[in-house]
């Protein structure tokens, strides 16, 4: 039996992969892809796809390292650019392995497994120039020997032009050359006696000679002698570093690890190539393949596919080049890649990882073993009677073929009786009419064909599952216009059962005909159905959208309201504060008296200039005016209206104007200046202060805040020039501290 990867031809799949691959290493990988041993690896594989899908990682600048690192492991020596190059890969795959680190879990483990090359990097850095020459900073004797060589190499330099200047009628052009890593200069054979020296080479002509004059065969002597040492000095730097390399045990598994990733990026490379899908990998024996289609062939006609453990075998029958073997293979080739850790040709894809992939497509006959058509057929369906197991996947095409056809039939029912006790799953095509109806009747077996217009004499290459195929070999002829008579012939050597099974398949095909079309209007009524649930949601979200731009609109205009109504408030109290706290009070007095009862007479001792008491206010006043019930008290820099029987004398007895004793009222020792502007508060301090002095009252209190300092530093300009004031001071810090100043008066 063919091998799956030969049968299918998925060593097309291996050359466009290897056409993307980045380094050789890779494509030798590639081209020998072979299916994973486990569910396991393919599942890792797959996920190291993804990952190079999503971050397109390149591995330019890598060499393969192979040749060189088995050249160096043998003991031999490794020239300078060599050398060079293997650094510059490394350095290439560090610098690689650096930008991937941090990238996806599996692109993470492989960039770990690429070593540093420390050592090996550092004295080739060291050693060699760009164009891997030996630096001669490579080592102290290599130094000194080519600080050596460059004067020697310039006195024979000067002594060769000063030889040709004497002697210009013998030499030929004047120009130094080297011959056997000698320095040499080039004279006209008839004047070559005139220049002692010794001849190292002529013109192909023999016109000229290449003389090595003997004033200059000391010093090519030594110059030589030089270059020995210095050729033996870089010898041994490249044997150094070409140990360094056999030596770096991290070097195996960086190559592994490069190559692995050169393999990935072009997985991922020809799953974008080719539009290819991620599929998912069960253990259930589940194959299903949506709008699957053969990579191999262009513009590929799509087709849905299904294997499961109800139904195990698919039965594909239908005309010759309608189809059958290529959606054979585009099954076969999916599980292939899938196995493989690939992505796959399809829109969606779920597929089981079958232990073993039978697959007998074509001609195996071999003149060489005397083997026929059917012999060669019979043999591949015994392979898989003997291997074959629950978790395999049989993929045969034309099965029964090459032999008579109710024998063939008769060998093909009782093998897929076989597969079917076996739980085996599989595709397989035929011809055979008998397996039509054997599918039609037995459980786990299902009719599939393929479709075929007969209008236009072509196959569709679209997979009907559920109907039997037919051959159309008699409605084909009668459409090409073969002749009527012969046609008719063959249907009377077909006998009435063949041709009763012809009516009922073409009348099955009709009524499938029917239902796919009864389908495809449902189906056009759905999406149209669900074109209009579409614009109606729009429309919902449109209107919801509308709703939320009014909802904020609705909020902004209540928040503009509302700090409208705040700064109203905030107007209002600012008037209030600078109405003074005497309407204040007097308000609330008004307020107050409103609501107590009022005596029918003041007090006898109550006239205009009595100190009185006022509890309400905790302090004394004089009267000033006197207005029925209520009296006009002067309380400091405030004039109250209060009802008579809210004050009580603070004279005992009446006296006259010219004989009664005054006796200092006292005021609040504290005036709030919080909420006032400068020039307001300046006012009302004012007057406290002189009603205080009047009063006797000192120290006294004036409440400001701290706030920004101004009506603070302002208080304390006007305090500084009042008379009236002794000297002034914070409040101690649990009083108030910098935010009320104590005032100390002079009285």
């Amino acid at each position: 039996m063919l091998k799956p990867i030969e049968a299918l031809d998925f060593d097309r799949i291996r050359q466009a992969l290897a056409e993307r691959a980045s380094t050789l290493m890779g494509r030798e990988a590639l081209l020998a892809l072979a299916p994973k041993a486990s569910l396991a690896e393919a599942l890792a594989q797959q996920a190291t796809v993804a990952e190079a899908l999503a971050y397109p990682y390149r591995l330019g600048g890598i060499a393969d390292l192979r040749p060189a690192l088995a050249a160096a492991q043998e003991g031999l020596r490794l020239e300078g650019p060599e050398l060079r190059e293997a650094a510059a890969s490394l350095e290439a795959a560090v610098a690689l392995k650096h930008e991937l680190i941090e990238i996806g879990e599996h692109l993470k483990a492989l960039a770990a497994q690429i070593g540093e090359h420390t050592l090996f990097l550092r004295r080739v850095r060291e050693c060699l120039d760009e164009g891997g020459q030996v630096r001669d900073e490579a080592t102290p004797r290599l130094r000194e020997i080519r600080r050596r060589i460059n004067p020697i190499r310039e006195q024979i330099q000067e002594r060769l032009y000063r030889l040709m200047d004497r002697h210009p009628e013998a030499v030929q052009e004047r120009f130094i050359t080297l011959r056997r890593e000698r320095y040499v200069i080039p004279v006209r054979a008839s004047f070559q006696h005139k220049i002692p020296g010794i001849v190292l080479d002529q013109s192909d002509s023999g016109l000229t000679v290449y003389l090595e004059p003997s004033g200059v065969v000391p010093l090519n002597n030594q110059l030589a002698s030089l270059r020995l040492e210095e050729e033996a000095e870089v010898n041994r730097v490249l044997f150094e570093l070409s140990a360094l390399l056999a030596q770096d045990t991290e070097l195996e598994q960086t190559l592994e690890a490069l190559t692995a990733l050169d393999v990935a990026r072009a997985a991922a490379l020809l799953a974008e190539d080719w539009h290819l899908v991620r599929p998912r990998l069960n253990q259930e024996g589940v194959y299903r393949l949506k709008a699957a289609r053969h990579p191999l062939i262009p513009q590929a006609v799509a087709n849905d596919l299904e294997l499961s453990s109800t139904q195990r075998l698919l039965l594909l029958t239908g005309p010759n080049m309608g189809g059958k073997t290529a959606l054979l293979k585009t099954l076969g080739l999916a599980v292939l890649m899938a196995q493989c850790g690939l992505f796959v040709a399809a829109e969606a894809a779920e597929l089981a990882f079958p232990d073993r992939l039978f697959v007998d497509i074509g001609d195996q006959q071999s003149i060489q073993e005397n083997l026929s058509t059917f012999a060669a057929h019979l043999l591949q369906l015994q392979e898989v009677l003997r291997w074959a197991t629950p978790h395999s996947l049989v993929l045969i095409d034309e099965l029964g073929s090459g032999t008579d056809p109710e024998e063939g039939a008769a060998l093909a029912q009782a093998f897929l009786e076989a597969l079917l006790a076996r739980e085996v799953q599989g595709l397989v095509t035929t011809h055979l009419s008998p397996l039509k109806a054997f599918a039609q009747e037995t459980p786990g077996v299902q009719n599939a064909s393929m479709r075929f217009d007969l209008e236009a004499l072509r196959p569709t290459y679209e997979l009907v599952v559920g109907a039997p195929g037919r051959s159309y070999a008699l409605a084909i002829a009668r459409r090409l216009g073969f002749p009527t008579e012969l046609v008719a012939r063959a249907e009377v050597l077909l006998g009435p059962e063949g041709g009763r099974l012809e009516r009922l398949l073409a009348a099955l095909e009709a009524e499938q005909q029917n239902l796919q079309k009864s389908r495809q209007e449902v189906q056009a009524e759905r999406q149209q159905w669900e074109k209009l649930n579409q614009e109606l949601n729009q429309q919902l979200s449109e209107l919801n959208q509308h709703k939320q731009r009014l909802l904020e609109e609705a909020q902004a205009e209540a928040a503009a309201l509302v700090r409208e109504a705040q700064e109203r408030v905030r107007q209002a109290q600012e008037r209030r504060k600078a109405r003074g706290q005497g309407q204040v009070l007097q308000e609330l007095i008004q307020l107050r008296s409103r609501y107590q009862p009022t005596k029918t007479s003041p007090p006898p001792t109550l006239q205009v200039g009595s100190r009185v008491e006022v509890p309400e206010y905790g302090g004394q006043g004089t009267i000033v005016e006197l207005r029925g019930q209520e009296a006009v008290v002067q309380m400091g820099p405030l004039r109250l209206n209060l009802p008579l029987s809210q004050l009580q004398s603070k004279e005992t007895t009446p006296s006259k104007p010219t004989s009664r004793v005054l006796h200092k009222a006292r005021i609040a020792n504290e005036l709030n200046l919080r909420g006032l502007t400068v020039e307001e508060a300046l006012l009302v301090v004012d007057d406290y202060l002189t009603e205080a002095q009047a009063t006797a009252t000192t120290p006294v209190r004036l409440l400001h805040g701290k706030g920004t300092g101004a009506l603070r530093n302002a208080l304390r300009e006007s305090l500084r020039r009042d008379r009236r004031v002794a000297h002034f001071h914070d409040a101690l810090p649990y009083e108030g501290g910098h935010g009320v100043t104590v005032v100390h008066l002079r009285v």
